[in-house]
């Protein structure tokens, strides 16, 4: 389970920043930059943990509790596009740097998911497996799941043939079924190499 221990080695605001969407054929990459609490209460550090562990319910119910404990929290995404254009990795850095700098404030240091910093001025350390190590990590992950997942239902009412709103545009089987059959929509990652050869083959 993860702690707030690192946080505290740390002292002042330390944001937590992870990402999700590295691996779906289609929809945004995005990124949520959390500070916590100086002091979270038990009932939240009990809530928080990696996303992927997670139930729905359990993650939707984190966000809520997040959003009312006064924790800071920014949002960030990098389009179709700019993954195109960058790669996916550069395009993750970029929803990261995005995300830590809609907070309300600077952080004095930032907790990075990997073990690459995402290209920034404030002091940062990266940790392999961070969103199962640091409590304000785990909370940034719920925050990219939960915003993401959201904005592919939305996706998914205008879009119905890929069932966004279930497989978040990953390459489940009946996702990459409607490729075959109706091809990409413009919200689909055409760089992608699974996505080509899936088009390729209609």
């Amino acid at each position: 389970m993860p702690d707030f221990s690192r946080e505290e080695v740390i002292g002042g605001r330390v944001a937590g920043v992870d990402e999700v969407g590295r691996g779906p054929l289609a929809g945004p990459v995005l990124a949520a930059a959390v500070v916590l609490p100086a002091r979270p209460s038990e009932m939240l550090t009990m809530m928080l943990d990696d996303s992927k562990k997670l139930t729905a319910k359990k993650r939707a119910a984190a966000l809520l509790a997040l959003r009312g404990s006064g924790a800071e929290i920014g949002v960030g995404a990098a389009s179709v596009g700019e993954i195109y254009r960058l790669n996916i990795l550069q395009a993750s850095f970029l929803a990261m740097r995005r995300a830590i700098a809609a907070l309300p404030a600077v952080p004095d240091h930032v907790l990075v998911d990997g073990n690459k910093s995402p290209g920034i001025t404030i002091p940062c350390t990266t940790l392999v497996g961070g969103d199962g190590l640091s409590l304000s990590i785990a909370a940034a992950s719920i925050v990219a799941k939960e915003v993401r997942d959201k904005l592919m239902r939305q996706l998914d009412a205008r879009y119905p043939h890929y069932g966004w709103a279930k497989n978040a545009g990953y390459a489940a089987a009946g996702h990459r079924a409607a490729i075959l059959e109706h091809g990409p929509s413009p919200h689909h990652r055409r760089g992608f190499g699974p996505l080509l050869r899936n088009c390729s083959a209609k």
